[in-house]
């Protein structure tokens, strides 16, 4: 891929504007993600956009185990009409870890890439959206439409505070809308999540005489054998949806007991259960929790209560979908030389509460092959200028495309 000088001073500026995101922290946990969103709004300002700031109030805030959220909203509208074009990435990121060769938050460039945590999920496609959008304002002519950039900050968290809060409030109504992904596949559908906690009580006693109480850890073990039987059955269901593969279960969290000497009174465990997008993730959960509460059925003394956490619905592909599909690998295939599959990926993103709304919605953006090999949620996570400048070429072209008069 060969720019032109105006390109690469373009592009320079697009990789400042990126590294200027990745050096403020906006861990989530603990999700104190509004000085974030005040440098990124400056940014924008800096590059001749309007920025909408609209905080969220801390009630619902907390809700989500969030300290603060600001989501922040550009509308640029092009001739009289034409269909609104949502462009959605999220500024949280999970906490570094451990095991990285570069700060975390250095944004250093090596290599023809960036690394810091967020530089690929979704940091990238702040910077993507919004230059694609500055060259559509600096090249206006022929254009109808509008195109907004929604940068929200609770996609870690699931969405709810952000792109859900944003459509709930009657703040947006796009036609139609792109979320962060990347460059080498279209996204037209992921599983959803269920993630429940399920607090087991007994009575506690002395290990002397554990007849004299009811044991919580002993009902959670029916519990755990009930949810890996589940697990089994689940491996033989294949989803209709290619790249999505089968539903999973999983116990993440495990806590409880007293001491050594004495009969665990409560126990409290986290499952997370992956919905394909063939499920509805209300039946999921009733289903579910019913094995559970079967699992303990007569045992003495022992009492369960299952809460629900979060419940994340799969993003499914909406009629429409195609329109965005096809001209995506168009201009994929004009620069990147290929034509980018249309696919499903089993993991979860805020981009479902756009098609829960009725939009169609696929995900694209900065970014290589895979999450794995951009080591997103992991040390050393990085994305390639390269890709990042295709990526945002591809966006141009396609709101071009999509905004024609």
């Amino acid at each position: 891929m060969t720019l032109a000088a105006d390109d690469n001073v373009r592009l320079a500026r697009e990789v400042e504007f990126l590294k200027a995101l990745v050096r403020v922290p906006s861990d989530n946990p603990p999700g104190d993600c509004a000085p974030h969103a005040e440098v990124a709004g400056q940014l924008l300002e800096e590059l001749g956009f309007t920025v909408e700031r609209h905080p969220v109030p801390e009630p619902f805030v907390k809700t989500y185990g969030m300290k603060s959220v600001v989501n922040l909203v550009v509308r640029e509208h092009f001739g009289t009409g034409g269909p609104v074009i949502a462009l959605n990435a999220h500024g949280d990121v999970v906490p570094p870890g451990a095991g990285w060769t570069f700060d975390p938050y250095g944004a250093e460039e090596k290599g023809g890439a960036i690394y810091g945590r967020g530089a690929a999920v979704s940091k990238s496609d702040f910077a993507t959206y919004a230059f694609a959008l500055l060259a559509l304002k600096e090249k206006p002519e022929g254009l109808n439409g509008t195109v907004e950039l929604h940068f929200t900050y609770d996609e870690e968290a699931g969405g709810f505070v952000g792109p859900k809060w944003l459509i709930e409030q009657d703040l947006t109504k796009p036609d139609l809308a792109i979320s962060a992904g990347f460059s080498y596949a279209v996204v037209i559908a992921h599983n959803g999540a269920l993630h429940l906690e399920i607090v087991v009580r007994g009575k506690q006693a002395h290990a002397a005489m554990p007849e004299t109480g009811a044991d919580a850890l002993e009902a959670a073990n029916a519990i755990l054998t009930a949810i890996y039987a589940e697990r089994a059955r689940l491996y033989g269901i294949t989803s209709a949806t290619p790249g999505i593969g089968s539903p999973k279960i999983t116990v993440g969290l495990i806590s409880g007991g007293i001491n050594t000497n004495v009969v665990p009174d409560r126990i409290v465990m986290r499952v997370d259960r992956r919905l394909t997008p063939e499920e509805d993730g209300v039946h999921v959960e009733a289903e579910l929790t019913a094995r559970i509460e079967q699992a303990v059925a007569g045992l003495p003394g022992i009492e369960i209560e299952c809460r629900r956490i979060i419940l994340a619905e799969p993003l499914r592909t909406l009629p429409g979908t195609e329109k965005l599909v096809e001209t995506i690998q168009k201009h994929a295939a004009e620069v990147l030389g290929e034509v980018p599959p249309a696919t499903a990926v089993p993991l979860y993103t805020d981009a479902r509460h756009y098609t829960a709304a009725g939009i169609p919605t696929v995900l694209y953006g900065a970014g290589p092959r895979s999450i794995l090999e951009a080591n997103a949620h992991a040390a050393d996570e990085h994305v390639r200028i390269s890709d990042l400048a295709a990526a945002t070429r591809v966006i141009e072209a396609t709101l071009r495309d999509l905004l024609k008069a």
